[in-house]
Protein backbone atom coordinates (compact mmCIF):
# COMPACT_ATOMS: atom_id res chain seq x y z
CA UNK A 1 0.00 0.00 0.00
CA UNK A 2 1.98 3.44 -1.04
CA UNK A 3 2.11 5.90 1.38
CA UNK A 4 2.26 9.77 1.27
CA UNK A 5 6.44 9.51 1.29
CA UNK A 6 5.62 7.45 -1.60
CA UNK A 7 3.55 9.91 -3.72
CA UNK A 8 6.71 12.58 -2.67
CA UNK A 9 9.15 10.17 -4.25
CA UNK A 10 7.35 10.10 -6.96
CA UNK A 11 6.28 13.62 -7.82
CA UNK A 12 9.52 14.97 -6.62
CA UNK A 13 8.04 16.95 -3.83
CA UNK A 14 8.21 17.29 -0.40
CA UNK A 15 5.55 15.77 1.94
CA UNK A 16 4.53 18.53 3.37
CA UNK A 17 3.64 19.46 -0.42
CA UNK A 18 1.30 15.96 -0.80
CA UNK A 19 -0.41 17.16 1.93
CA UNK A 20 -0.96 20.76 0.73
CA UNK A 21 -2.28 18.93 -2.54
CA UNK A 22 -4.61 16.40 -0.84
CA UNK A 23 -5.79 18.60 1.74
CA UNK A 24 -6.12 21.94 -0.21
CA UNK A 25 -4.44 23.63 2.97
CA UNK A 26 -2.25 25.44 0.95
CA UNK A 27 -1.85 27.07 -2.13
CA UNK A 28 0.25 25.00 -5.00
CA UNK A 29 1.77 25.72 -8.60
CA UNK A 30 -0.12 23.83 -11.13
CA UNK A 31 2.69 21.84 -12.69
CA UNK A 32 3.59 20.69 -9.27
CA UNK A 33 -0.01 19.84 -8.03
CA UNK A 34 -0.31 18.28 -11.46
CA UNK A 35 2.58 15.78 -10.53
CA UNK A 36 1.18 14.88 -6.93
CA UNK A 37 -1.87 13.98 -8.65
CA UNK A 38 -0.62 11.88 -11.41
CA UNK A 39 1.67 10.36 -8.81
CA UNK A 40 -1.74 9.50 -6.60
CA UNK A 41 -3.08 8.23 -9.61
CA UNK A 42 -0.31 5.47 -10.71
CA UNK A 43 0.45 4.38 -7.35
CA UNK A 44 -3.20 3.95 -6.43
CA UNK A 45 -2.46 6.13 -3.14
CA UNK A 46 -5.59 6.20 -0.51
CA UNK A 47 -5.51 8.84 1.79
CA UNK A 48 -5.18 8.05 5.44
CA UNK A 49 -8.82 7.85 6.20
CA UNK A 50 -9.08 5.19 3.68
CA UNK A 51 -6.36 3.39 4.42
CA UNK A 52 -6.75 -0.62 3.83
CA UNK A 53 -7.08 -0.84 7.32
CA UNK A 54 -9.39 0.91 8.03
CA UNK A 55 -11.59 -0.06 4.84
CA UNK A 56 -11.25 -3.68 6.24
CA UNK A 57 -13.51 -2.44 8.83
CA UNK A 58 -16.60 -2.34 7.69
CA UNK A 59 -18.82 1.14 7.89
CA UNK A 60 -22.05 -0.68 6.84
CA UNK A 61 -22.69 2.02 4.23
CA UNK A 62 -23.39 2.03 0.20
CA UNK A 63 -22.65 4.73 -1.81
CA UNK A 64 -25.19 4.83 -4.65
CA UNK A 65 -24.03 7.58 -7.74
CA UNK A 66 -27.09 7.61 -10.20
CA UNK A 67 -28.31 11.04 -11.74
CA UNK A 68 -31.63 11.19 -10.22
CA UNK A 69 -32.30 14.56 -10.26
CA UNK A 70 -31.39 15.53 -14.07
CA UNK A 71 -33.03 11.97 -14.92
CA UNK A 72 -36.58 11.53 -13.33
CA UNK A 73 -36.46 7.52 -14.32
CA UNK A 74 -33.84 6.80 -11.74
CA UNK A 75 -35.65 7.79 -9.03
CA UNK A 76 -37.62 4.66 -8.83
CA UNK A 77 -34.30 2.60 -8.45
CA UNK A 78 -33.12 4.84 -5.91
CA UNK A 79 -36.26 3.95 -3.77
CA UNK A 80 -35.53 0.30 -4.64
CA UNK A 81 -32.11 1.13 -3.69
CA UNK A 82 -32.99 2.47 -0.32
CA UNK A 83 -35.42 0.10 0.83
CA UNK A 84 -32.87 -2.46 0.70
CA UNK A 85 -30.27 -0.92 2.03
CA UNK A 86 -32.26 0.17 5.07
CA UNK A 87 -34.05 -3.41 5.32
CA UNK A 88 -30.20 -4.83 5.59
CA UNK A 89 -29.25 -2.33 8.00
CA UNK A 90 -26.68 0.08 5.88
CA UNK A 91 -26.88 3.49 5.23
CA UNK A 92 -26.93 5.42 2.12
CA UNK A 93 -24.93 8.25 0.74
CA UNK A 94 -26.29 9.86 -2.64
CA UNK A 95 -24.12 11.61 -5.35
CA UNK A 96 -25.66 12.70 -8.68
CA UNK A 97 -22.88 12.45 -11.51
CA UNK A 98 -25.62 14.42 -14.04
CA UNK A 99 -24.68 11.46 -16.68
CA UNK A 100 -20.70 13.62 -17.20
CA UNK A 101 -18.01 11.25 -17.16
CA UNK A 102 -15.44 13.43 -15.02
CA UNK A 103 -18.02 14.45 -12.88
CA UNK A 104 -18.76 10.57 -12.08
CA UNK A 105 -15.16 9.70 -11.45
CA UNK A 106 -15.24 12.55 -9.22
CA UNK A 107 -18.02 11.35 -7.36
CA UNK A 108 -17.08 8.39 -6.85
CA UNK A 109 -14.30 8.72 -5.86
CA UNK A 110 -15.62 10.95 -2.95
CA UNK A 111 -17.92 7.92 -1.76
CA UNK A 112 -14.83 6.05 -1.61
CA UNK A 113 -13.12 8.62 0.36
CA UNK A 114 -16.11 8.22 3.00
CA UNK A 115 -15.20 4.43 3.02
CA UNK A 116 -18.62 3.19 2.34
CA UNK A 117 -18.39 -0.71 1.71
CA UNK A 118 -19.01 -0.45 -2.32
CA UNK A 119 -20.91 1.38 -4.96
CA UNK A 120 -24.00 1.16 -7.36
CA UNK A 121 -24.04 3.31 -9.79
CA UNK A 122 -25.06 4.07 -13.00
CA UNK A 123 -22.35 4.88 -15.78
CA UNK A 124 -22.15 7.44 -18.03
CA UNK A 125 -21.74 6.84 -22.09
CA UNK A 126 -17.78 7.34 -21.71
CA UNK A 127 -17.56 5.59 -18.32
CA UNK A 128 -13.72 4.46 -18.84
CA UNK A 129 -12.45 7.13 -16.41
CA UNK A 130 -14.95 5.74 -13.59
CA UNK A 131 -14.10 1.54 -14.30
CA UNK A 132 -10.30 2.53 -14.28
CA UNK A 133 -11.03 3.81 -10.61
CA UNK A 134 -13.29 1.28 -9.55
CA UNK A 135 -10.77 -1.36 -11.20
CA UNK A 136 -7.39 0.42 -9.21
CA UNK A 137 -8.86 0.80 -5.70
CA UNK A 138 -10.87 -2.24 -5.83
CA UNK A 139 -13.95 -1.08 -4.89
CA UNK A 140 -17.07 -3.69 -4.57
CA UNK A 141 -18.91 -2.83 -7.74
CA UNK A 142 -22.28 -2.84 -9.31
CA UNK A 143 -23.39 -1.16 -12.01
CA UNK A 144 -27.03 -0.37 -12.38
CA UNK A 145 -29.50 0.03 -14.89
CA UNK A 146 -26.64 0.29 -17.50
CA UNK A 147 -23.65 -2.14 -18.44
CA UNK A 148 -20.24 -1.25 -19.03
CA UNK A 149 -16.85 -3.03 -19.29
CA UNK A 150 -17.25 -6.15 -21.57
CA UNK A 151 -14.50 -7.46 -22.98
CA UNK A 152 -14.86 -9.03 -26.28
CA UNK A 153 -15.13 -12.73 -24.12
CA UNK A 154 -18.32 -11.30 -22.75
CA UNK A 155 -17.57 -11.94 -19.68
CA UNK A 156 -17.91 -8.90 -17.29
CA UNK A 157 -15.57 -6.54 -15.58
CA UNK A 158 -17.88 -5.77 -12.52
CA UNK A 159 -21.35 -7.20 -11.57
CA UNK A 160 -24.27 -6.03 -13.25
CA UNK A 161 -27.78 -5.24 -12.56
CA UNK A 162 -30.35 -3.68 -15.43
CA UNK A 163 -33.46 -4.38 -17.46
CA UNK A 164 -34.37 -6.62 -20.39
CA UNK A 165 -34.20 -4.00 -23.29
CA UNK A 166 -33.85 -5.49 -27.12
CA UNK A 167 -36.69 -7.80 -26.90
CA UNK A 168 -39.20 -5.42 -25.29
CA UNK A 169 -38.26 -2.83 -27.76
CA UNK A 170 -38.92 -5.54 -30.73
CA UNK A 171 -42.36 -6.20 -29.27
CA UNK A 172 -43.04 -2.59 -29.60
CA UNK A 173 -42.27 -2.31 -33.05
CA UNK A 174 -43.93 -5.96 -34.30
CA UNK A 175 -47.20 -4.60 -32.18
CA UNK A 176 -47.05 -1.63 -34.59
CA UNK A 177 -46.29 -3.78 -37.56
CA UNK A 178 -49.17 -5.65 -36.65
CA UNK A 179 -51.37 -3.15 -36.84
CA UNK A 180 -50.40 -2.56 -40.48
CA UNK A 181 -47.23 0.33 -40.03
CA UNK A 182 -45.17 0.24 -42.50
CA UNK A 183 -42.60 3.09 -41.58
CA UNK A 184 -42.18 2.50 -38.10
CA UNK A 185 -39.49 5.02 -36.86
CA UNK A 186 -37.35 5.02 -33.47
CA UNK A 187 -35.60 7.93 -31.38
CA UNK A 188 -33.08 6.07 -29.66
CA UNK A 189 -31.19 7.48 -26.49
CA UNK A 190 -27.61 8.86 -26.03
CA UNK A 191 -25.04 7.08 -28.37
CA UNK A 192 -22.89 5.25 -25.98
CA UNK A 193 -25.44 3.84 -23.29
CA UNK A 194 -25.66 0.31 -23.38
CA UNK A 195 -28.97 0.96 -23.01
CA UNK A 196 -29.21 3.04 -26.57
CA UNK A 197 -26.98 0.30 -28.25
CA UNK A 198 -29.65 -2.47 -26.94
CA UNK A 199 -33.02 -0.73 -27.48
CA UNK A 200 -31.53 0.43 -31.25
CA UNK A 201 -31.05 -3.52 -31.85
CA UNK A 202 -34.47 -4.52 -30.72
CA UNK A 203 -35.88 -1.88 -33.22
CA UNK A 204 -33.86 -3.52 -35.94
CA UNK A 205 -35.06 -7.12 -34.66
CA UNK A 206 -38.69 -6.00 -34.46
CA UNK A 207 -38.37 -4.70 -38.32
CA UNK A 208 -37.04 -8.26 -38.97
CA UNK A 209 -39.28 -10.24 -37.33
CA UNK A 210 -42.56 -8.18 -39.18
CA UNK A 211 -40.47 -8.60 -42.53
CA UNK A 212 -40.08 -4.59 -42.71
CA UNK A 213 -36.64 -3.12 -44.24
CA UNK A 214 -34.76 -0.81 -41.79
CA UNK A 215 -34.79 2.65 -43.03
CA UNK A 216 -31.99 4.66 -41.41
CA UNK A 217 -33.24 7.78 -42.33
CA UNK A 218 -36.43 6.58 -39.24
CA UNK A 219 -33.70 6.31 -36.87
CA UNK A 220 -32.82 8.81 -35.10
CA UNK A 221 -31.29 9.90 -31.73
CA UNK A 222 -33.15 12.07 -29.20
CA UNK A 223 -29.72 11.61 -27.10
CA UNK A 224 -32.33 10.80 -23.76
CA UNK A 225 -33.37 13.81 -23.34
CA UNK A 226 -36.89 15.32 -24.28
CA UNK A 227 -35.57 18.82 -25.69
CA UNK A 228 -33.43 16.20 -28.47
CA UNK A 229 -36.26 13.99 -29.01
CA UNK A 230 -38.07 17.30 -30.16
CA UNK A 231 -35.56 18.04 -32.73
CA UNK A 232 -35.47 14.15 -33.96
CA UNK A 233 -39.43 14.19 -34.18
CA UNK A 234 -38.96 17.83 -36.56
CA UNK A 235 -36.30 16.09 -38.88
CA UNK A 236 -38.80 12.70 -38.95
CA UNK A 237 -41.75 14.73 -39.73
CA UNK A 238 -39.79 16.64 -42.44
CA UNK A 239 -39.13 13.58 -44.52
CA UNK A 240 -40.77 13.28 -47.96
CA UNK A 241 -42.46 9.87 -46.68
CA UNK A 242 -42.73 10.53 -42.52
CA UNK A 243 -43.43 7.76 -40.49
CA UNK A 244 -46.75 6.92 -39.15
CA UNK A 245 -45.72 4.81 -35.79
CA UNK A 246 -42.94 5.79 -33.80
CA UNK A 247 -41.03 4.36 -30.55
CA UNK A 248 -39.72 6.54 -28.35
CA UNK A 249 -36.47 5.02 -26.06
CA UNK A 250 -36.82 6.19 -23.06
CA UNK A 251 -39.48 8.60 -20.77
CA UNK A 252 -37.68 11.90 -21.46
CA UNK A 253 -37.88 11.28 -25.27
CA UNK A 254 -41.84 10.55 -25.04
CA UNK A 255 -42.19 14.12 -23.69
CA UNK A 256 -40.17 15.77 -26.18
CA UNK A 257 -42.16 13.96 -28.89
CA UNK A 258 -45.32 15.00 -27.56
CA UNK A 259 -44.33 18.74 -27.44
CA UNK A 260 -43.36 18.41 -31.08
CA UNK A 261 -46.16 17.06 -31.90
CA UNK A 262 -48.39 19.06 -29.90
CA UNK A 263 -46.52 22.31 -31.37
CA UNK A 264 -47.33 21.22 -35.34
CA UNK A 265 -51.16 20.56 -34.25
CA UNK A 266 -50.75 16.64 -35.21
CA UNK A 267 -52.34 13.88 -32.60
CA UNK A 268 -51.61 10.60 -31.31
CA UNK A 269 -52.61 8.06 -32.43
CA UNK A 270 -55.00 9.33 -35.70
CA UNK A 271 -51.87 11.14 -36.93
CA UNK A 272 -49.35 9.42 -35.28
CA UNK A 273 -49.42 6.41 -33.15
CA UNK A 274 -46.93 6.25 -30.26
CA UNK A 275 -45.23 3.53 -28.34
CA UNK A 276 -42.90 3.84 -25.42
CA UNK A 277 -39.92 2.53 -23.70
CA UNK A 278 -40.75 3.22 -19.92
CA UNK A 279 -43.63 3.35 -18.43
CA UNK A 280 -44.12 6.15 -15.41
CA UNK A 281 -46.69 7.79 -13.23
CA UNK A 282 -48.62 9.80 -15.25
CA UNK A 283 -48.62 7.25 -18.99
CA UNK A 284 -52.09 6.34 -17.79
CA UNK A 285 -53.29 9.67 -17.57
CA UNK A 286 -52.67 10.83 -21.09
CA UNK A 287 -54.61 11.22 -24.00
CA UNK A 288 -54.30 9.08 -25.61
CA UNK A 289 -53.10 6.46 -22.42
CA UNK A 290 -49.58 5.91 -23.89
CA UNK A 291 -48.93 2.28 -24.31
CA UNK A 292 -45.31 1.53 -23.07
CA UNK A 293 -42.72 -0.97 -21.68
CA UNK A 294 -42.64 -0.78 -18.09
CA UNK A 295 -39.28 -1.51 -16.57
CA UNK A 296 -39.13 -2.96 -12.85
CA UNK A 297 -37.32 -0.14 -11.20
CA UNK A 298 -37.81 -0.75 -7.50
CA UNK A 299 -36.43 -4.41 -8.37
CA UNK A 300 -33.51 -3.56 -9.90
CA UNK A 301 -32.80 -1.09 -6.99
CA UNK A 302 -33.52 -4.15 -4.56
CA UNK A 303 -31.52 -6.58 -6.65
CA UNK A 304 -28.75 -4.76 -7.03
CA UNK A 305 -27.93 -4.11 -3.07
CA UNK A 306 -27.92 -7.98 -2.92
CA UNK A 307 -26.16 -8.28 -5.03
CA UNK A 308 -23.90 -5.81 -4.07
CA UNK A 309 -24.04 -7.04 -0.63
CA UNK A 310 -22.78 -10.79 -2.08
CA UNK A 311 -19.84 -9.36 -3.84
CA UNK A 312 -18.64 -7.40 -0.37
CA UNK A 313 -18.85 -11.07 1.16
CA UNK A 314 -17.30 -12.49 -1.66
CA UNK A 315 -14.90 -10.28 -3.26
CA UNK A 316 -13.12 -12.71 -5.40
CA UNK A 317 -15.67 -14.31 -7.14
CA UNK A 318 -16.78 -13.82 -10.72
CA UNK A 319 -18.55 -11.07 -12.07
CA UNK A 320 -22.15 -11.65 -13.50
CA UNK A 321 -24.87 -9.76 -14.83
CA UNK A 322 -28.47 -9.84 -13.75
CA UNK A 323 -31.20 -9.32 -16.16
CA UNK A 324 -35.37 -8.48 -15.11
CA UNK A 325 -37.56 -8.90 -17.48
CA UNK A 326 -40.24 -5.09 -18.25
CA UNK A 327 -43.98 -5.92 -18.81
CA UNK A 328 -45.86 -4.51 -22.14
CA UNK A 329 -48.55 -2.13 -20.95
CA UNK A 330 -50.92 -1.93 -23.40
CA UNK A 331 -53.29 1.18 -23.38
CA UNK A 332 -54.44 3.38 -26.92
CA UNK A 333 -51.69 5.65 -28.35
CA UNK A 334 -50.79 2.23 -30.22
CA UNK A 335 -54.17 3.45 -32.27
CA UNK A 336 -56.02 0.54 -31.12
CA UNK A 337 -58.24 -0.42 -28.06
CA UNK A 338 -56.52 -3.08 -25.79
CA UNK A 339 -59.54 -4.43 -24.54
CA UNK A 340 -61.09 -5.10 -28.54
CA UNK A 341 -57.44 -4.74 -30.49
CA UNK A 342 -58.01 -3.75 -34.02
CA UNK A 343 -57.46 -5.94 -36.82
CA UNK A 344 -54.42 -4.87 -38.88
CA UNK A 345 -54.59 -2.81 -41.77
CA UNK A 346 -52.38 -0.96 -44.27
CA UNK A 347 -50.98 2.38 -42.61
CA UNK A 348 -48.97 4.65 -44.40
CA UNK A 349 -46.95 3.70 -47.74
CA UNK A 350 -44.08 1.09 -48.11
CA UNK A 351 -40.81 1.86 -47.48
Amino acid sequence: MATMADVARQAGVSVATVSHVLNETRPVLPHTRQAVLDAVEELGYTPNSLARSLVTSRTRSIGLAVSAISNPYFTELLQGVEAAALEQGYSLLIADPHDDPVHERKVVQLLHERRVDGVIVAPSAEPDGLLAYLTRHRVPTVLLDRTAGTPADGVPRFDQVCAENTEPTARLVTHLAALGHRRVAFVAGLPGLSTTAERIAGYRRGLAAAGLPCDERLLVHGDSASAGAERATAALLSLDTPPTALVTGNDAMTLGVLRELRARGLTVPDDLALCCFDDFAWADLFSPRLTTIAQPSKDMGVQAVRVLLERIAAPHGPARTVRLPCTFVHRTSCGCDPDRPSAPSEKGTAP
